[in-house]
């Protein structure tokens, strides 16, 4: 095994000065060479031990003891180790943080070895090529990506191939852009995929300086070459040609998926016999969603980073990995194809309507990860509870396919019949199972007792032989002491000395002539016989015997697994898809969840939708309705901070995307158009680390919306502006809105506090108002969440900011500057109408005078600053609540005389 790793120049230095080492480091040193970028588990007895620079890094990361023994070149050997059989925990905490590791094993036999036993790398872990189940998180993929770039003249065409190597799913993608957006397309479609490792060559660092997704893996940039690339898929596919799959016209996405596979063969030492599939995806083919969407409506992972409350963990309720991980994959990906969709609403309302959901729960409960073990078995690292949990899954398919057929009528086309043909009982992989794999199979094969009795002859014999040693001992000792006379004679074993007849001295004189003496104690003899001795050569090896030939028997048995692969792996794709839809039916029913409507024409029309995260969340949830068509494409939302303007229009976004995954959503009715993309600008946070203000976000976010919405696009925006000056916000909040009604004809939910902008409807008849209301009581408010037709008459800011628990004395002066700030403006609104000048859409328009002009003509001139009294001056600073009966009346004479004055 060796992963295409260029030799770094201190290993170079250390192989150079190999012979002034001891040969024990020399051999390491020579391992090393070739994994120079890896920390390298070096096998000696029952420890895993790494040396160097190496063991100080572990030492560090790990917390395991860093040592010094011995010198190697004049130098102290560092050293840190851990234990063989706890190898697995340590190695989950390594890949975690992005390092990659070589696990050195000794191959050769400590008996026959001059110098240090053989050792060889027979498994290397990185970020991207886990298979094993304690390493991966169990509910989600670790994809392995490559990237290849091909430059010409004015574009770059990018290839992208991934392979998640726990199920054998292996896509390709190519896109072409101009250099200036190349590496921008390229941090989204990684965003959307999410790579746990990425590969490209050397000479593309400069397009990755701004991803900071997956480990980045450099690999020589030969193996990104096009023509070897696309041999390789087909030598790995086992076709000659690769029309079938979608490949015609794909260039660069070739030599991204050669450097791939050549990468995932050589971490694991032989070939990826279970990749034998291949998909081609394009960008025109799922729901585009970026990260900032992704983020803001909180699909997987909240806005802190945290995995609930979130969309996924409302909806996952799969009983089994698969079930998750599909689902998870849904919510990422769903298709623009409304018949997708559609078929995944038939088949829930066929769960529902037949009441199978509790049934079909309860026996995917007992299925196993049928996918990730049937990669084990291909990649020959399945244990034997792993086989053991695929053979009982495997037996509750008739159950699974009975409560399946009870929901369609045989000759339909349909999900649900798909379903039932992919989980079709693999007849001759159970029945070898069955027979091959003991009830409860130890958990290494190293460990015995892995096969039933019956399965082999010879290991039958040769556990009797070790079974029965007990009674033969027994019955040898019963003959014994009738043939000798002697009545305390014993024959037993220990480990030291095997099978022995002990004899106590006072007997000594009956010993017969064939026993011959083992051993000599101070008041007994122990003696041995040419018929103990026989059986004692037979048993001991028998044990010894019998592991070896287990594990021959278990070699075998994956080899012959092998053919059972293909379908295995449709097995566990119907398992996941039936897991998938039985979660979305259940939690349909059990919500009142209604089916969705998917249409041609544009239209986003939501009776009574509610959040489907935040409605669990809270007691009482108001329901709102959403009518967007060809005729009214912008709603103009105001009202006051929580009064639920962001929850109104991330629910809307959630309600689509749901009925485009396949869901059945939360409202009365749904009825949704064609959609391409969801955008949302929602929230404010800055990004420091890259010299970002939390305005510069916030326009960097506005302009890849204006920069990619369509009419078929689902925008989200709130509160655009609000972090520049009132002017500037307020122009361009909008210039904003009027861009995406007149050029961009999006679907927009735009909510703001700035009031002037519910004038856009006057003159731009596809925008609408609708406020969040909310009843002032005194000083309080209360937020009623319901939205309404209309503009809101006032933000509510100061009665928020009360709720918030700002001082009384900051609300009672912000009330009076209010107050003063009001009685300046041109007229009695609550806020400066900036467009009562100038209501003509040309006020803001690129062409007319600039933005300092606009402002000096429809600002207000300050009005004159009149000198407070001192009667008022006192009044004010009267907090009226804190005064005693006695303060109140002097406050009183004191106002009396000052307002006489």
């Amino acid at each position: 095994m060796n992963v295409p790793h260029e030799i770094n120049a201190a290993a170079a230095k250390a192989l150079a000065t190999a012979e002034k080492h001891t040969p024990m480091m020399q051999q390491y040193l020579r391992i090393k060479g070739e994994y120079p970028t890896m920390l390298v588990f070096y096998r000696m007895g029952d420890f895993y031990e790494l040396f160097f620079e190496d063991a100080e890094k572990a030492s560090r990361i790990l917390g395991i003891t860093l040592t010094a023994r011995g010198t190697s070149n004049g130098n102290p050997i560092k050293m840190a180790g851990v234990p063989f059989h706890s190898l697995d925990p340590y190695l989950a905490k390594l890949v975690k943080l992005g390092e990659s590791c070589a696990i050195c094993e000794q191959i050769g036999d400590p008996a026959l070895s001059k110098g240090p036993v053989e050792r060889k790398v027979v498994r290397v872990v990185t970020p991207g090529t886990l298979t094993d189940s304690d390493l991966l998180p169990e509910k989600a993929e670790r994809p392995l990506l490559a990237v290849c770039t091909v430059p010409n003249r004015k574009h770059v065409t990018t290839g992208l191939a991934w392979l998640s190597l726990a199920s054998g799913a292996l896509k390709l993608m190519e896109f072409t852009a101009d250099s200036k957006n190349a590496a921008l397309r390229l941090v989204q479609e990684l965003e959307r995929i999410a790579p746990a490792e990425v590969l490209r060559a050397d000479a593309n660092g400069d397009m990755f300086e701004e991803t900071n997704i997956g480990h980045n893996q450099r690999v020589p940039e030969w193996h990104f070459e096009v023509v070897h690339g696309h041999k390789a898929l087909l030598d790995q596919l086992g076709v000659s040609t690769l029309s079938g799959f979608g490949c015609d016209g794909l260039g660069a996405a070739f030599g991204a998926a050669g450097a791939l596979l050549r990468y995932a063969q050589s971490t694991q030492g032989r070939g990826l016999q279970h990749v034998k599939s291949l998909a081609v995806e394009s960008e025109s083919e799922f729901i585009g969603l970026d990260a900032t969407t992704r983020r803001n409506l909180e699909i997987t992972e909240t806005i802190r980073g945290l995995e609930a409350p979130t969309l996924f963990s409302l909806l996952d309720g799969c009983r089994t990995a698969m079930g998750s991980r599909l689902l998870r994959h849904w919510l990422h990906h769903a298709k623009r194809d409304q018949s997708v969709a559609r078929g995944r609403h038939e088949a829930i309302a066929a769960l529902a309507e037949h009441d199978a959901c509790h049934a079909l729960s309860a026996t995917l409960a007992h299925v196993p990860d049928v996918e990730r073990i049937t990669t084990r078995i291909a990649l020959l690292t399945a244990r034997p509870r792993d086989l053991a949990c695929l053979r009982d899954g495997l037996k509750q398919l008739p159950v699974l396919r009975e409560l399946v057929a009870n929901c369609f009528i045989p000759g339909d086309s349909c999900l649900l019949r798909d379903i039932h043909e992919a989980i079709a009982i693999p007849e001759h992989c159970l029945d070898l199972l069955t027979r091959a794999i003991a009830e409860e199979p130890a958990a290494m094969v190293r460990d015995g007792g892995v096969f039933a009795r019956g399965f082999d002859a010879e290991l039958d014999e040769l556990r009797a032989l070790s079974e029965n040693a007990g009674q033969f001992l027994v019955d040898l000792e019963t003959r014994e002491r009738a043939r000798t006379g002697i009545a305390n004679l014993r024959v037993e074993y220990n480990k030291v000395h095997g099978f022995y007849i002990e004899v106590t001295n006072g007997q000594a004189d009956k010993v017969p002539e064939d026993y011959r003496r083992r051993q000599t104690l101070k008041n007994c003899e122990r003696y041995i016989t040419p018929e103990l001795k026989a059986f004692e050569d037979k048993a001991l090896s028998a044990q010894d015997r019998a592991l070896a030939r287990e594990k021959l028997l278990y070699d075998l048995l994956l080899a012959d697994l092998a053919p059972h692969i293909a379908c295995l792996q449709m097995v566990a794709s119907g398992i996941a898809r039936i897991d998938a839809l039985v979660a979305l039916a259940a939690h349909a029913v059990r919500n009142n969840w209604c089916r969705p409507q998917l249409v041609d024409a544009p239209c986003l029309t939501i009776f009574e939708g509610r959040h489907p995260v935040v409605e669990n969340q809270i007691e009482r949830f108001i329901a709102n309705d959403c009518k967007l068509s060809n005729d009214r494409r912008l709603l103009l939302i105001t009202g006051p901070n929580m009064g639920g303007k962001s929850t109104f229009m991330r629910q809307v976004a959630l309600i689509t995307l749901l009925a485009y995954v396949g869901s059945y959503v939360p409202a009365t009715s749904a009825t949704i158009g064609p959609i391409d993309r969801i955008f949302t600008r929602i929230g404010a946070s800055d990004d420091l680390a890259n010299g970002r203000s939390t305005f510069m976000v916030e326009m960097t976010e506005s302009a890849a919306i204006l920069n990619g919405a369509t009419e078929h696009s689902l925008v989200l925006m709130d509160e655009v502006g609000r972090g520049t000056s009132t002017f500037d916000g307020l122009a361009l909040a909008w210039a904003i809105a009027r861009h995406l009604i007149d050029t961009s004809r999006s679907f927009t939910l735009f909510a703001t506090h700035y009031f002037e902008l519910t004038q856009l409807p006057e003159s731009h008849p596809s925008a609408a108002n609708v406020h969040l209301s909310a009843v002032e009581h005194k000083d309080s408010i209360v937020f009623l969440h319901a939205v309404q037709d209309g503009p809101a008459s006032q933000s509510y800011g100061l009665q928020v900011a009360q709720l918030a628990g700002v001082p009384p004395s900051v609300i009672r002066a912000a009330r009076k500057h209010l107050a003063r700030l009001e009685s300046q403006a041109l007229d009695a609104t609550p806020q400066l109408d900036l467009f009562a000048a100038a209501p003509c859409d040309d006020a803001l328009d690129a062409d007319a005078a600039p933005a300092e002009s606009t402002q000096a003509t429809v600002a207000p001139a300050p009005a004159p600053v009149q000198e407070e009294s001192p009667a008022l001056t006192l009044l004010d600073a009267i907090d009226p609540d804190a005064l005693t009966p006695r303060e109140a009346l002097e406050r009183l004479y004191e106002l009396k005389r000052l307002a006489s004055a």
